[in-house]
């Protein structure tokens, strides 16, 4: 059957380390089909902290488990070499060491869980309750012979599982971040800064940057060959049927295209609407109070301010009459933007404003028939296609060349050089299926009919791999006058910043080399639209009226430091985040204990790996 490349791998759940395993066993990767739950040979564990071993198995499902989950991360599947180059595996390694040494401690001082508290989290797991929502012992016993597991081997695991999380808790529980520190990070994170800021373009150069000699250009091309050079790619042969290829072809019926459009008719007919803003007050009287100082002269603005709240947090979108419930007829009256109220809302007693009158509008069912008709034409197409696919498979695995299977099913044959790191890819490489049936391509494979998003499918096929290479002057030149203009154009504009900075430092005005852009107050974690990374970080490494030239992609400017605000002290914003601070202080405070408890255990028990066996294990992932 046809293989559907689009498939995302699970998120891990949370719980005991043994229930993750067997959740992961069961829903996701099934490891008994993926070949790593019996290594034989008496190949049980890749080493040992103190007198406990790391179980060959669980070194095994750790590492497809962080395979899927950064499979999930980067949209597409990891191999283990690539996961390697990342150091996966090694942090793989050292938390089944660290793990495996908090075991050793446990048996050694003797901690453990009785039978009965076993027994409860058996119960109450999930992956063993049956279609009735409750523990069932044919779906425990079904769920553990699916991975391999005797009850006795996973209750001393789940004992065990329990034991540890017991000796964790004690070294890392219990700590209280110190006022000090928190009172230090929030003063840092809490604290604003004004500045300005003015942007440098080509307009303020005295003279446009110089075209480039056929000499420089050629120089500019060899200095920086590895900028035009392409990239080792995948050559690729493949057919593809895609929906809108097809589309056109497919027949319409007046009367489908009329039912379609009498069931959505409130798609193409709808009666006035109006943008409207809710500003809800905790009573009437409260309400009644604002609308006062409204009609006074006190902009609404304000008073939303005054709640805490932003524009788009009262925002209702363009909504109809009905849908204001008693504000809709006084909303729907005014001929032009405006307030009333103070109105019952499902929230409470509110203010409504108007922006906005949105005319009422009807589109025919001739108007609309081209639209409907291009929807059902490539609903029709994709089902075509769906058809296909088995016959395409079919054809595929009798041996049919990629060519007599485009002839027979009407599939475009076409090559491409796909690169896995290209940042924008287009055309049939844009197609993510596409891109990870690509990945995983290989010479000798066989061509295999996947699934794209739209409906369509293609099949590919290697053809060779295309090392990299530089591309010759005379096809890149377009890029290399690009790429030279855009250099000098840059160095030009640092140039001219810096002759700004000395006339504005020794007396001149800012604002007087052109437009300056005013930021009154901004957090650390704030951003300026068009503006470099850099411009936040000299910006709060700066003192008040210090100036500094600031340089990016495309970005070259001044920045000036008008005002450092402290972090407010007051309010219970800053109460709940110092609570979020002194959480994030104590957790920090207690993964470092656990760490260096771990690791002094490990040291102290003495601590064996086994290369060879660790090797076979990575072996059974390629």
């Amino acid at each position: 059957m046809a293989r559907d490349s689009d498939d995302t791998p699970r998120k891990k759940g949370k719980g005991s380390q043994i229930v993750v395993w067997v959740l992961m066993a069961m829903l996701v990767v099934g490891l008994g089909g993926f070949g790593v739950t019996n290594f034989g040979g008496g190949l049980t564990s890749i080493g040992r902290v103190g007198d406990r071993e790391i179980d060959t198995n669980s070194y095994a499902r750790a590492l497809q488990q962080e395979l899927s989950a950064l499979s999930a991360q980067f949209g597409q599947n990891i191999s283990l070499s690539q996961a390697q180059s990342l150091g996966m595996d090694r942090q793989v390694l050292q938390s089944l060491v660290a793990q495996t040494a908090l075991d050793n401690e446990a048996a050694r001082v003797r901690l453990s869980v009785g039978d009965a508290v076993v027994a409860q989290r058996i119960t109450e797991s999930p992956a063993f309750q049956g279609t009735a929502g409750r523990f069932d012992r044919e779906t425990y016993r079904f769920t553990l012979d699916r991975n391999n597991l005797t009850e006795s081997a996973y209750e001393a695991s789940l004992r065990a599982d329990v034991a540890r999380q017991l000796l964790t808790g004690a070294v890392a529980g219990g700590f209280v971040a110190p006022a000090p520190l928190t009172d230090t990070l929030y003063n840092w994170v809490g604290e604003r800064r004004g500045f300005s800021l003015l942007q440098l373009t080509v307009q303020d150069l005295a003279a446009p940057v110089a075209e480039p000699t056929e000499e420089a250009l050629a120089a500019f091309y060899e200095t920086n060959i590895a900028r035009f050079t392409a990239p080792e790619a995948k050559r690729i042969r493949y057919a593809a049927l895609l929906p809108d290829a097809i589309a056109a072809d497919q027949p319409v019926d007046d009367e489908t295209l009329r039912r379609m459009y009498d069931s959505r008719i409130a798609d193409f007919v709808q009666p006035e609407r109006r943008l409207v803003e809710r500003l809800i007050y905790p009573s009437a009287e409260a309400a009644a109070e604002a609308m006062t100082r409204l009609e006074g002269g006190e902009a609404f603005e304000t008073l939303v301010a005054e709640r805490g709240l932003d524009l788009e947090d009262i925002d209702l979108g363009d909504v109809a009459q009905e849908e204001l419930g008693a504000a809709g007829e006084a909303v729907f009256t005014l001929d032009g933007p405006g307030v009333v109220g103070p109105f019952d809302s499902t929230l409470g007693p509110a203010l409504f404003r108007m922006n906005a009158i949105l005319a009422a509008q009807e589109i025919s069912f001739d108007d609309a028939r081209p639209d409907l008709a291009i929807e059902i034409q490539a609903d029709a197409a994709r089902r075509s296609i769906a058809d296909r696919v088995e016959t395409i498979d079919d054809m595929l695995a009798g041996g049919s060349t990629l060519e007599e299977v485009a002839q027979d099913q009407g599939m475009v044959i076409d090559t491409v050089d796909y690169v896995a790191s290209e940042p924008a890819p287009e055309g049939i490489a844009a197609y993510p299926a596409f891109r990870t049936a690509a990945d995983r391509l290989a010479e000798g494979d066989f061509p295999e009919a996947v699934l794209l998003a739209d409906g369509g499918v293609v099949a590919l096929q290697f053809v060779e791999l295309v090392p990299a290479a530089p591309i010759p002057f005379e096809t890149a030149r377009d890029a290399v006058v690009a790429a030279y203009t855009a250099d000098a154009t840059a160095k030009a504009l640092a140039d001219r910043a810096v002759e700004v900075k000395a006339a504005v430092e020794g007396g001149g005005s800012l604002g007087a080399f052109g437009i300056v852009q005013r930021t009154a107050s901004i957090a650390r974690e704030g951003f300026v639209e068009s503006a470099p990374p850099e411009l936040m970080t000299a910006v709060f490494a700066m003192a008040p009226g210090d100036l500094r030239v600031i340089e990016g992609a495309g970005f070259v400017g001044l920045v000036r430091l008008d005002e450092v605000m402290p972090a407010a002290q007051d309010g219970e914003e800053v109460a709940a985040l110092k609570e979020a601070i002194s959480a994030q202080v104590e957790q920090a405070l207690a993964q470092d204990a656990l760490q260096l408890f771990s690791n002094a255990l490990t040291e102290e028990a003495g601590i064996f790996l086994d290369q060879n066996a660790i090797n076979a294990v990575h072996a059974q992932f390629n």
